[in-house]
């Protein structure tokens, strides 16, 4: 059994449930909005409701899985040469999934680029996100129509972006809001600190999700604050909420009371989703030199598609045909990805000239003319 394998592996279920078990998390709380437990028991919380049917939840456990099964096939893909690297989402698929769920069709996502998750429930096709790790294309998707941005790299930049956009909703008095992605590294970085006060100073529409899966590549969480993420957002001058962020039910009603308090004038919120990475930061990392294996095998007990699927199989919502579904359903998007992946042709060196601005300028005309000249003239040379 490989590393991935073992991480995606539901283990020690309580019997008779197919619930993992897991003792008291620490974080525990009126200060920790969960709304299912790990062993998948409903509980509630006094400021966040949520009311879904039961196809809503059935639909909510589709997308973790089929979101999980891409990145295990693009995982694959890195280790056999086919991408040039990957980040996985390993355990996060519930706070992404939870969170683009929570967007309205007017509302822009400013993700990082591990935010696959946020993009499949935005309608992106997983291979634009293949074409952007395999080096095709710097993203194929357009994020006018689907309502998220390209993956940013630079480590913050997107909470600038996010942060202005907003500012332009705002001007433009429009009814939407900005969500902007970071992890818990990215909260050192100035860019995230800049966007933070013009948020505040503003009371722009835009909401801060940072999804802190305890390490910034290698340096854990408490060596970069003394205080949990969400407490920092007062000092800005706006609510920070600290979520179970392996819980797809509380990620989505925070986010959707989030939002709706952008859109409504009241400024930004600061969420902290607390989960974990399972995997590595990207395939270029190796986190077995810096966490210890039984710190895996703890975060893996709550794990969140484990918990969601005891709690549709408890309560009676989905049976066993369902869940075969899904997994013959993720095979298939395997497939798609792994073929799709493997037929994708390398652009025309001339599209580097094409999407530098709306309208080409002579400029790029005259510079484009160049380039094709230029490679004209070996055209006969071997």
């Amino acid at each position: 059994m490989t590393a991935l394998e073992h991480a995606t592996e539901v283990v020690d279920p309580v019997p008779g449930t197919g619930a993992p078990h897991l003792p008291e998390q620490p974080d525990s709380g009126p200060e920790f909005v969960q709304l299912l437990t790990p062993e998948g028991e409903r509980v509630e919380h006094p400021d966040y409701a949520i009311d879904v049917t039961d196809e809503e939840l059935r639909s909510l456990y589709r997308d973790l899985a089929l979101v999980r099964r891409w990145d295990v096939e693009a995982t694959a893909l890195q280790r056999q040469g086919e991408l040039g690297i990957w980040a996985s989402l390993l355990g996060q698929e519930a706070a992404q999934v939870g969170a683009g769920r929570a967007l309205a069709p007017d509302d822009m996502a400013f993700p990082t680029y591990r935010e696959h998750g946020v993009a499949w429930t935005r309608g992106v096709d997983p291979l634009h996100v293949m074409s952007l790790f395999r080096g095709n294309d710097m993203g194929g998707w357009d994020p006018v129509a689907t309502g998220v941005n390209l993956y940013t790299v630079v480590i913050g930049a997107q909470t600038l972006h996010a942060t202005g956009y907003a500012m332009g909703l705002q001007r433009d008095g429009a009814d939407a809001a900005a969500l902007a992605f970071l992890g818990d590294g990215a909260t050192s970085q100035g860019e995230v600190n800049e966007a933070l006060i013009w948020a505040a100073s503003l009371s722009a529409p835009v909401v801060f999700f940072c999804q802190n899966n305890q390490y910034a590549i290698s340096v854990p969480i408490e060596r970069q604050s003394r205080v949990p993420l969400y407490q920092r957002a007062s000092g800005f001058g706006f609510p920070g909420v600290r979520v179970d962020g392996n819980d797809v039910l509380a990620v989505l009603a925070v986010t959707r009371a989030a939002l709706a308090r952008a859109r409504e004038g009241s400024g930004p919120t600061f969420i902290e989703a607390f989960t974990y990475r399972m995997g590595a930061h990207t395939t270029s990392d190796d986190p077995t030199r810096y966490r210890m294996a039984s710190e895996l095998e703890e975060w893996k007990l709550r794990d969140p598609i484990a918990r969601l699927k005891a709690h549709l199989a408890r309560a009676g919502i989905a049976d066993a045909a369902f869940f075969d579904a899904v997994d013959a359903e993720g095979d298939e998007l395997a497939v798609r990805i792994r073929t799709g992946t493997l037929e994708m042709t390398d652009p025309a060196g001339t599209e580097i000239f094409d999407h530098v601005y709306a309208e080409q300028t002579p400029d790029l005309e005259r510079q484009r003319a160049e380039f094709v000249a230029y490679h004209a003239s070996f055209e006969g040379e071997k």
